[in-house]
């Protein structure tokens, strides 16, 4: 399940960043901060991402964690976080928060989430065909499934080994067993 708090807050107006690739420049130091607000080693930012709509201008923060992120930890984030972006000139008078975790149709994004989900069921997107399996392993270069070929007593499980290259886009399959 899905957890975010996203609250309105009011910061100061802001002269900086008026031309030129400045979303990503907002995004990259919003991140830094938001690095430094994190409860612990275990949690991570999986994306930041400002929209480019001027009042109320919009701010994302997508978290993670090795076990999880809770919406307390979310809800202190965001009151870390909106401190000091109410002090700081990177946002119009008027910007909203929102502290997310990435739901289950966000793409995985690091390798760090890869690792968390070891033993899940994955779909793997490339450019010309999709790979489902249980995701066995993960190392700096690539990950490998567990994939089930054929039916019946024809079934054939073997290993695929992915390079992180080859992958378009992968998402974690919900199982209902």
């Amino acid at each position: 399940m899905r957890k975010f708090l996203s609250i309105l807050w009011r910061g100061p107006v802001s002269p900086l960043f008026v031309c030129g690739n400045f979303q990503m420049d907002i995004a990259e130091e919003i991140k830094r901060i938001a690095e430094e607000k994190l409860i612990g080693p275990s949690q991570f930012i999986v994306d930041v991402v400002v929209s480019s709509r001027r009042v109320p201008q919009k701010v994302t923060i997508i978290v993670d964690g090795d076990s999880g992120i809770s919406i307390e930890d979310c809800a202190k984030i965001s009151r870390e976080v909106s401190k000091v972006l109410d002090d700081s000139p990177l946002l119009e008078a008027h910007y909203m928060l929102e502290i997310s975790t990435p739901g289950l149709d966000q793409p995985l994004k690091l390798k760090r989430q890869y690792k968390k989900n070891i033993e899940r069921k994955l779909r793997v997107k490339f450019q010309d065909k999709i790979v489902e399996g249980r995701l066995l392993n993960v190392t700096d270069d690539s990950i490998t499934l567990e994939q089930e070929t054929g039916v019946g007593k024809k079934k054939v499980i073997s290993p695929v080994e992915i390079q992180f290259s080859e992958i378009d886009k992968s998402f974690v399959l919900v199982s209902f067993k």
